[in-house]
Parts: C-alpha cells; structure tokens; sequence
C-alpha cells in the first residue's frame, strides 16, 4: 500500500487537523522502523523543530520540548485521555478492548477508579511487600552470579517483575511469556495498523482470553491487590466487573513498563562503571538510580492526549480534537531543563521527569515499581563487584515503550 493511501486510512482513525500557523510540518513516521531504531536522533530533530510540529502522514501534532510536553500531558481538562491515548480517538471509533477504567478516562469518573487503586497499592501496602521483594531479589542476583553472563532481558529484566509483581496482585497461575506478550499488544495497539502492531496483536487470541480469567476473582489469591479491589466491589465503589477490569490494567501496565525500566538501569550501568562504583559505595543510591535511568531511557516514549477544545499552548494555537502526541522520551531529554541530558548521574535525582507521567493520570502502580526496582539494584550494589556487557545490546522497536530484546551481561561476584 502507497503511504499516501495509508495516510488516507490512518487519518480516520481521529480528527485530521491542518498545521496551525507557525508550526513546522515534518514528513516522518514516528511508528516508523528507522525512527523507532534510533529513538534519540528522532527526540532530538522534534525539540529542534519547535515547542510542537505537525505530522503531516498522521494528520495531528507532536510536541518534545519539556515545558510544551507537560503542560500538554497534565491538564486533563483541555487535552483528555478519554478519547484514546493513541493514535484512535475513540469518539470516531471503537478500540480494540473495553478502555482502561484508570487510564483512558477522565474525571468524574476517573476520580472513583483511583481513589480505589490509590488506596490499594497505597506507600502502606507496598511496605508491607518489602520483605519479599527483597528476598526475592536477593536469590535471583546469587543465581545470576552463579551463571556469571547472562541475557539480562529475560534473566532478570523479564525474571524478577513477572516473579514478585503478579503474586503481590494474587495470581494463582502465573505464565511470564502471556504476561509480557499482553503487555506488547495493548502498548503497541496504540499505534497505526502496520506491521509491528499486527504481529502483537496476532498472539490474542492464546493471550487475551488467559489475561481475562486470570483477572476472575475466583482465581485470585484471598490476599493481594486483586482481592483488595474486589473488597471495594463489595463496599459498593466499583462494580464487580469494574474490579476485573482494574485487575486487567494492573497486568498490562504493571508488569511490561517496570521490566523495561529494570532493563534498561542494568544497560546504563553496564555502560557506565565509574556509576556502579558510585552505587556499591552506597546502596541507598538504588532508588534515585532507578530514577534517572527511568529520565534517561524513558520505558514509556510516547502517550497521545485529545485536545478537548480549541486552545493554545506557549503561544501555538491547538485546534479543537487535534490528536497531540506527547513524546515523553524527548522531554526527559530537554537541555533546557536537565544539563548535560545524556549523562547517566545517579545524584542527578531528576525530580519532574515525565517516566511515570504527571498529572492526575500519572503512573497508579509506581510505588510498586520503584519497591521493586530499590529491592533489585540494592541486592545487586551488595552482591556484584562489576556489570560489564558481553555482547551488543538489541532494543526492541515499540509503538510506545523503549525496550531492550536483548542485553548480554556479565556479573563479576564481590
């Protein structure tokens, strides 16, 4: 198929806005093979080309800049995340699955969903996950030390997640390939229909009907986030089927973000030594470490916002249903608001990077993945001497996540 005829099938999947005064028009695809290879070459030319740009092959905008990407991600009242936050509006058409409950809807009804996960997964209960998180990881670094070189995607990366993450919802059969298949499908179904999101969204039909019966709760353990949600069912805060559906969200955001952000702080120490040094030194360095690897490689590059109204954003007018997508990736990269963007400096303690989103919509489940990450780096400060890479490392192209396919390492025991 012509691009010109895939931009024709593409453009109805939202509202095609023309290019407002004064912003750049850039023929690019930003689902495109090439770009999604060399991610930050594209973040870079996007900033240069202004506070917004319009994709002409999509019809919509795109913003990279810092100042333009927050503002436009957080205020859930001119730029809504009900209508999709992909590239389909869903005023114009049907998505694939029911909407997020949490992610892809907006106050009042948003308010009602996250008062009930935030008091699930509230600093308390993830507390009270420590203990196992930390023993956990503790016996999966001896194991990888015992190997020596690994593939730290899915011998750690994939490993540790998909071992402590679902146990902590209450899954009673756990299956790490459809859990990270699933995450695949709903993040890549937010892009076009090419070739990349065909090939994720094929593994359906085994993934999604395992997904929904894991998400029953009469599969669920009697303790853990999945039976607290269905105790609010029972309280009369949600729905019995409003609780499957935020057991649903848990297993596609909560696993597939949180792996890519473990593989992606072992690539960065891997490649800066003299930052582990710093880290063994100090293994309260952990959390802080995750952090800015998070800034650094952003695991979620891209969500899309709706502009609910006609609008403007430091001086560029925003038409009305424009599709706006915000490349967080290129944000936590700005040089206008973090020197020296491209370094990996574990004190930097980037508060304000967009990895977890800001906004009443930021990341419910990051108290989970910061517990998760703090337990395994802390267990891999005080156990490995050295991380050193021992092959190339291979990213995995992705609709909206960064994630590596592949990262040989070798661990050197203390």
């Amino acid at each position: 198929m012509s691009v010109q005829a895939d931009t024709v099938r593409l453009v109805e999947e939202h509202v095609a806005i023309e290019p407002p005064d004064g912003v750049a028009v850039w023929d690019i695809d930003p689902y495109g093979d090439e770009v999604l290879a060399d991610l930050p070459a594209y973040y870079g030319e996007l900033r240069a080309r202004g506070g917004f740009v319009y994709l002409s092959r999509y019809a919509m905008l795109a913003c990279g800049r810092y100042r333009e990407t927050k503002e436009v991600f957080s205020d859930w009242q001119r730029f809504v995340s009900s209508r999709g936050v992909g590239l389909t509006d869903f005023k114009l058409q049907k998505p694939w699955r029911p909407p997020s409950i949490i992610l892809e809807v907006d106050p009042p009804y948003h308010a009602r969903t996250r008062t009930v996960m935030t008091r699930v997964m509230s600093p308390r209960a993830v507390a009270e996950l420590k203990q196992a998180f930390q023993a956990a990881a503790d016996t999966l670094v001896d194991r990888l030390l015992s190997k020596g070189t690994f593939d730290a995607v899915p011998d750690l990366a994939e490993a540790y997640p998909t071992a402590v993450f679902p146990q902590a919802v209450g899954l009673t059969e756990i299956d790490t390939r459809r859990l990270i298949d699933y995450g695949a499908m709903v993040f890549n179904a937010l892009g076009p229909d090419n070739a990349l999101r065909r090939k994720a969204m094929a593994r359906g039909p085994d993934v999604v009907p395992w997904i929904m019966e894991q998400c029953k709760r009469e599969r669920l353990a009697p303790q853990g986030f999945g039976a607290d949600i269905y105790a609010a069912a029972d309280q009369g805060e949600i729905t019995s089927d409003e609780a499957g559906m935020l057991v649903r969200s848990l297993l596609s955001a909560g696993v597939d973000t949180t792996v890519t952000g473990l593989g992606s702080a072992i690539w960065c120490f891997a490649g800066n030594p003299a930052e582990f040094d710093r880290l063994k030194a100090n293994p309260r360095l952990a959390l802080p470490a995750f952090e800015e690897a998070l800034r650094l490689t952003s695991p979620v590059h891209s969500f899309c916002r709706t502009a609910n109204q006609a609008t403007e954003v430091n001086g560029t007018p925003i038409p009305q249903d424009a599709k706006i997508l915000c490349v967080l990736g290129a944000a936590n990269l700005d040089p206008d608001q973090w020197p020296q963007p491209d370094r990996f400096d574990i004190t930097r303690r980037p508060i304000g990077h967009l990895a977890f989103g800001v906004g009443i919509h930021n990341c419910v489940g990051q108290n989970v993945a910061r517990a998760e990450a703090d337990a395994l780096l802390t267990a891999i400060a005080r156990k490995v001497d050295a991380i050193e890479f021992a092959g190339a490392a291979v990213w995995r192209p992705g609709h909206a996540i960064h994630a590596l396919d592949s990262l040989p390492v070798t661990f050197r025991a203390r």
